[in-house]
C-alpha cells in the first residue's frame, strides 16, 4: 500500500471531498486524521475508518491548528501529508456580499492553509520532508462567479508555489489541485431549487459530466505518492477539461464547421 505507516491530515474532512479523500488514504494504509470544525461530522467519518483520529479544528485559529499538530504528534509521531481542503463559499453577488462574508471566505480558504502550513512545516523539516497539498478550484484560474471564494483560491495557488520553492530543499513538496464542479453536499440546496443543475452544468464539460469526490481524491493520492516525487509547485486541474476551452462558444462562432464524428 502506498501510504503504509504514513500520517495524513485532511482539513474539512467531515464531508464531501475531504471525507472521501481521508477514506482513500486510509485504504492505502495511512493513519487518517479527520479535522473539521464540525466535530460530530468528523466523528462520523472517523467511525468508518479504523484507527483514524477525529479532531475539532477551526482553521481560522492559529491556536486551534497548533493544538491539531500537537495532537497528531502525540498520537502518530508526526505528519507526513497535510491536505488543506477546508473552504467556505458565499453565494451573494459582488455588490451585495457583506464584509464578514468576504472575510470568512478568505479566512477559511486562504489564511487557514497559510496558518496550517506554518504549523506543519517545522515538524516536516525535522522529519526530513513531507507533502502539503492544497485543494484549490478552477475559480482560482478563471472566472466562474463567487468573487471572494475565487480570490481565496487564487491566493491559495500562489501560496502553493511559495511553499514549494522555499522548502523544496527540505524535501517538502507542495502542489495543488483545481477541481471543477464536484457533486458534494454543498450542492444540496441548489439541487432542491433546480434538480437539473448538474445536468445543465455538465454541458460545459468536455467529458460530459461533473466530477465526483473520488476524482479529486485520486489526484491527491497521486500527488502525495512517491510517483510524484519530482513534482512540486504545480496546479493540477481536475475539471473534466473545463479550463481547456469552450465548445459551446466555438460552435456559436463557427456554426458551419461539421461536428467531429469520432472516427479516426
Amino acid at each position: 500500500m502506498r501510504f503504509s505507516g504514513k500520517t495524513v491530515i485532511v482539513t474539512g474532512s467531515g464531508s464531501g471531498i475531504g471525507a472521501v479523500t481521508a477514506r482513500r488514504f486510509a485504504a492505502e494504509g495511512a493513519n487518517a486524521v479527520i479535522a473539521d470544525i464540525d466535530f460530530s461530522a468528523a466523528e462520523r467519518v472517523a467511525a468508518s475508518i479504523p484507527g483514524s483520529l477525529a479532531l475539532e479544528v477551526d482553521v481560522t485559529s492559529r491556536k486551534s491548528l497548533g493544538a491539531m499538530v500537537r495532537a497528531v504528534d502525540t498520537r502518530f509521531g508526526g505528519t507526513d501529508v497535510l491536505i488543506n481542503n477546508a473552504a467556505t463559499c458565499s453565494d451573494a453577488s459582488f455588490l451585495q456580499i457583506a464584509p464578514e462574508e468576504v472575510e470568512r471566505d478568505l479566512a477559511v480558504g486562504l489564511m487557514g492553509p497559510f496558518f496550517a502550513s506554518q504549523e506543519i512545516v517545522p515538524g516536516m523539516i525535522e522529519r526530513g520532508g513531507g507533502v502539503i497539498l492544497n485543494v484549490g478550484s478552477v475559480n482560482g484560474l478563471s472566472y466562474f462567479g463567487n468573487e471572494a471564494y475565487s480570490a481565496a483560491k487564487a491566493g491559495l495557488l500562489s501560496l502553493t508555489r511559495s511553499i514549494a520553492i522555499q522548502y523544496g530543499r527540505n524535501n517538502i513538496r507542495c502542489n495543488a489541485v483545481a477541481p471543477g464542479t464536484v457533486a458534494t453536499e454543498y450542492w444540496d440546496h441548489r439541487r432542491e431549487l433546480d434538480p437539473l443543475v448538474f445536468e445543465k452544468a455538465a454541458q460545459w464539460y468536455p467529458l460530459g459530466r461533473i466530477g465526483e469526490p473520488a476524482d479529486v481524491a485520486d489526484a491527491l493520492l497521486f500527488l502525495a505518492s512517491d510517483a510524484a516525487a519530482w513534482i512540486t509547485g504545480v496546479v493540477l486541474p481536475v475539471d473534466g477539461g473545463l479550463l481547456s476551452g469552450n465548445l459551446a462558444m466555438a460552435r456559436a462562432v463557427a456554426p458551419e464547421r461539421s461536428e467531429p464524428s469520432g472516427d479516426a
